[in-house]
Formats: C-alpha cells, structure tokens, sequence
C-alpha cells in the first residue's frame, strides 16, 4: 500500500514521477501528490484527492519543472482521504518535503510535543508529524539535513519508508526505510527511488534494496551513500534486477488482472524450471538439500500468511501432511504475531507472503525466530524483506502481479507448497515412489491443463451476466477444494463487492442452509473424487431449498449437470492437483461479474497491494 517514487538527475522529473506513479498504481491509494524542486520557484508541492490521472490534471496549469522531485500515491491511515491529508508534507517552514509508507506509532506523543512548542500542523496526518520533527531538530540544533534525520529517527516508533527533499540543498535526496520497502536505482548520473522496482525498470537494472536502518543519501554527482541512523557507513550491495517492461504494462488485456489469470500456465511452467527435471521424475528444490537436517527434524511445521496466501497455506497443509507426515499449524499471522504461541526450535515456520513485505507476516517471522525456530519463506517479490529475514525459502518466480486481487500469486505459491511437501517426502522416506512419481508427472501436466480451462472464458463471461444481480454468495467445497471455496469468495467480494462467504460443504448444514432460497447463487465445487457423493448430497440439500446451483465438476460428469442450474467442466487431475484447476474458472467468474457491475477491477476501493501496515 501507497507508492513512492524519486528521481534525482539532469532529466526533467515529472514526467518520470508521474510515470513511476502509474506504475504503482496496483499497490492501491486514494490520493496522489508530487514535489519538485525548482532553481526558480524553490520546493514546490502539488497534491490532490483521487487518482494519478486527477494529480496530473490538477498540475496542468503549474509549473512543474525541475530535475529532482518525489511522488507519493497514499492509502489513508491518520486522516480522510483529501488533498490536505495527502502527500508529500510540507514543514513549517516549507523548506523540507516528506513522503511516507508505514505509520509513526508514537505520533501523538511527538505532535503534543511540538504543538507546545508552537508549530502547527495542516494535516492530520502522523507523517507531517516526522517533517516537522526533522525540521525542529534541524533548526534547534544548526544541523544538515542528514544529521537531523537520523537524530528525528531515533525518537520515531513505528514503520516508514520516508524521502525527503531539503531547498537549501537541491540536488540531493534524502530516503531512509524501517519495515517498509525502499529500491534506489542507479543509472549514469542519475538516482531512481521506489517502494518497488516497477518504476525503476524503465531506466536502470542496477538497484540497491535498503535494509531495515538503512539512510540513502543520493546526490547529484556522487555515488549513492547508505548509513544508518549512528551515521555508520555502509556498503550497499548493487543487485541486477530482472523484470522484462512487458510484465508491468497490460499487453493488449483490459485488465491485468485478466493478464494475470491468462498467465498462469506460463507461470507455473516458471515456477517448476529447474525443479522439476526434463523427464518430469524428480523434484529438487535446493533450500531442502541445504537445510535437509532441520526439515526432516522438524516435529511440527507452522504456516503464516494473511489473505489468499493464507489459503495458500491451508493447501499447503494438506498436502504437507499427506506426503511428509508432519503435523501442520495454519495461522493467521496477524493472529500469531499479538498472541503468546508456543513455538520451539523443532519447528519449522513456513512465511508466506507475495510481497515479501506483509507487515503482520514480517512480525509472526520476527517472533518465531525469537523462539529459535527454523523459518521458511515463500515469496514472489526478490530481495523483499521477508526473504531476506529468513534462514531459506523458495521464491515462485510467476513474475510481477499488479492486480490488487491476487490470482497468479496463488497458484504459484500452491506450487511451490506442493513442491516442498514432494521433496521433503522424498527426503524423508514418507512417500512412496509410485505415488511420487505419479504426482510430480501430473504436476508437469498442469499448465496444459490450465490452458484447457482458460479456453472456457467466453462461456464463464456470459454465465457471470446472470449474476450481477446477487448481494450475496455461498461457496462450498471439501477436502482441497475447501480452501479453494474460501479464495473463490475471496476474489468476489475484493473486486465485485458482492458479501461472499466459503465454507465446507459439510458445515453448511450447521448455520449457512438458514442463506439459502431462490434468490441465493451456491458455487459448489465437486471434482469426482473421493468426496464426491458427499458434495453431490449437498447440492441435492441446496436444490431442495431452491437455491440457484453453479458447479465446478469433473469433464464428462453426467450427474450433477442433470440437477445443477449451470456447470462448468474442468480437466481431470490428482486430488492433491485440484486447487490448481479449480482456482482458475472462480477467478474468472469474479472478475467477469465485476466488470459487469463496472467496478474497478485492479484496483478495488479500500484495498493495496501490499500490505505494509497492521
């Protein structure tokens, strides 16, 4: 959630913030703002409510010149969503401007503080709050920019991405990171700031992921300086980050998160490159041969994630427990992370987060290693913090995902789970080999048949049109197509608005039934397998009660479309395989139904990207 961008160089810089801005734009924000800096006019800001397109018509008429400025999109935390609230934040002065991620906990202590020392405050925001403590010191204490900063910092309890810009100092931008991402990207002569390297890409393939202290000091004519708040220096260490500009823009798509939904068997084909061999008959995923002794002891595993990762991870139980014979814990981090868990160094923790820099996940991670325990991360965005807080994991490789709801993502850290519990079995002896050999073979096959289901599009579309009309909806699966019933409704009630609950088939006996009449759409998903009777006999209870039946059934199935008000024919696969499958026609029955009610559908009201605050 919100978005940064910097430029520091000889180039015009709206042009660029703007663009970076856009880029960001999937992270999800409810005001945009941009200050420059200008040789003529000095530090000027320009903010208003609503999206990039309405900054950029608000900063038709000004002048918005200069070769160094910094941009903010902003999800509302301490204050409405307006243009006072927005950022960048001026001091008292106006000399100094701020952008923030994260949140100043201790904010209103600092602001009684300095409101008794007669600065007033334009906004209600606890970032004002940091610039004009910055400003404060700076003043009070004769200091530069950078020494303010890191004495300001010291007092500050709480998460931030910050850049700061300073008139009497031009051509240097100021950033500094805690708990919430930070890239600075470098190119001849030039500096590039981002809360992620989306906006960079166009530009440069050389960045620097600020660590959890880092200050980068970027200044025109000199190498990037990093130190931390005790004015340490250190040595960044310059990666090369590999993002083709083709998967950040839409490519033809109206959407991209219908983008996202079409790449998945690419993806997954991605995600298995090198893991799973050519003759599709082993699976070799190198954080278990390097840390294979602290795995096949582990006497427990415990997953944390939040949202569709949570999902994720309740798969990831199953078919951990079926292959490895090892009790798995499914949490909720921002449950995990404010309770007291017994956690012991025989277990494994398992993270798993798309970012890589989910706020409450980063904390359940921070705790666990607390206790001794082993962490796991599983993660798409590389070099973000939760990767880099961990002992090994494994990243899923499905690319840059810019839709808010998350499709991509998901099949990709299923995956991944999947390929874990395979290697680990393997390693441990809890698998037989047939079974083994049987599952990574299909695994193999999965892209092909998502590219069999993709091709229903047209048919899952004009189904959606029927029901644009529901206020609610009621997804039921067992078994693994449980938590696949907790995602499709997840992705309908993010992107379409409509209350949508999922539950387990056999639960809806137990509360749910009291739902259903006439007016009730029931999405049941009902592959044949083992459980197949037991979903059949509720759909049966469904129908009794008038509710309005769509089925995810196996291809050929002959029984449930005779009873079902529509039927959706899926590819046949391994049981452990289905969610794979499944997923795919629910995300396109929600995104369908959304455009439908002309909703936006990447970026959804009140949701981000990335989660970076509690």
């Amino acid at each position: 959630m919100c978005g940064i961008v910097g430029y520091l160089g000889k180039r015009e810089a709206y042009p660029i913030l703007i663009k970076g801005l856009k880029r960001l734009e999937y992270r999800g924000y409810d005001s945009a703002g941009v200050a420059l800096v200008n040789s003529d006019c000095g530090l000027n800001v320009f903010k208003t409510k609503g999206k990039v397109a309405d900054l950029e018509a608000y900063c038709a008429d000004k002048n918005v010149s200069g070769t160094v400025g910094i941009a903010h999109t902003r999800w509302a935390t301490h204050g409405e969503p307006s243009s006072q609230n927005a950022h960048p934040h001026y001091s008292q002065s106006k000399n100094l401007a701020i952008i923030h991620n994260g949140i100043i906990e201790n904010y209103a202590d600092i602001k009684k503080r300095l409101m008794d020392k007669g600065i007033e405050f334009r906004s209600d925001t606890d970032t004002e709050v940091l610039i004009q403590l910055i400003e404060y010191i700076q003043i009070r204490k004769n200091l530069d920019l950078l020494t303010a900063v890191q004495l300001a910092l010291h007092q500050v309890i709480g998460a931030y991405a910050i850049a700061i810009l300073d008139k009497n100092e031009p051509n240097q931008i100021i950033a500094a990171r805690k708990q919430s991402p930070l890239v600075v990207g470098i190119g001849k002569d030039e500096f590039f700031l981002g809360s992620d390297a989306s906006p960079l890409v166009e530009y440069t393939d050389k960045v620097v992921y600020l660590n959890d202290g880092n200050i980068a000091v970027m200044r025109l004519g000199e190498e990037l300086k990093v130190v931390d708040i005790y004015n340490e220096e250190l040595s960044p260490e310059i990666q090369t980050v590999d993002i083709d500009l083709g998967q950040i823009e839409k490519g033809g798509y109206p959407h991209f998160m219908l983008k996202e939904i079409f790449e998945q068997p690419d993806c997954l084909t991605n995600c298995m490159r090198g893991r799973i061999n050519v003759g599709a008959d082993h699976v070799v995923l190198s954080a278990i041969i390097d840390y294979k002794k602290q795995l096949i002891n582990a006497k427990r595993i415990i997953i944390v994630a939040c949202g569709t990762s949570w999902h994720a991870g309740l798969i990831g139980k199953q078919v951990i427990e079926n292959l490895c014979r090892i009790p798995v814990e499914v949490e909720y981090a921002s449950e995990f992370r404010y309770r007291n868990p017994v956690v012991t160094k025989d277990d494994v923790v398992i993270a798993i987060s798309q970012s890589g820099e989910t706020a409450d996940t980063l904390a359940a991670v921070e705790l666990a290693k607390q206790h001794g325990a082993f962490i796991y991360g599983i993660c798409n965005a590389i070099g973000s913090s939760i990767p880099r807080a961990t002992d090994t994991g494994s990243y899923i490789h499905v690319g840059p995902e810019i839709g808010v709801a998350s499709t991509k993502a998901f099949t990709g850290q299923v995956t991944v789970l999947t390929m874990f519990a395979l290697a680990l079995g393997e390693a441990k002896g809890t698998i037989e080999r047939e079974e083994y050999l049987k599952i990574v073979k299909e695994l193999s096959h999965i892209p092909a048949k998502m590219k069999e289901v993709l091709e229903m599009n047209d048919k899952i579309a004009n189904l959606s049109k029927v029901f644009t009309y529901a206020s609610n909806f009621i997804y039921l699966g067992r078994g693994f197509s449980y938590p696949v019933a907790l995602e499709g409704a997840l992705k309908l009630k993010e992107i379409s608005y409509i209350h949508a609950e999922g539950y387990p088939a056999a639960e809806m006996k137990h509360g749910p039934i009291a739902l259903i009449d006439s007016d009730m759409p029931v999405v049941v998903i009902a592959p044949h397998n083992a459980m197949y009777e037991k979903v059949l006999s509720n759909i049966q209870e469904v129908k009794a009660r008038k509710g309005r039946v769509i089925a995810l059934v196996t291809k050929g199935d002959t029984t449930i479309s005779k009873i079902a008000d529509a039927v959706i024919e899926l590819p046949d696969t391994i049981e452990c395989l289905e969610p794979l499958i499944l997923t795919i026609p629910l995300q396109l029955l929600a995104y369908h139904i959304a455009v439908c009610k002309g909703k936006n559908v990447d970026q959804p009201r009140n949701l981000a990207k990335s989660v970076t605050v509690e």
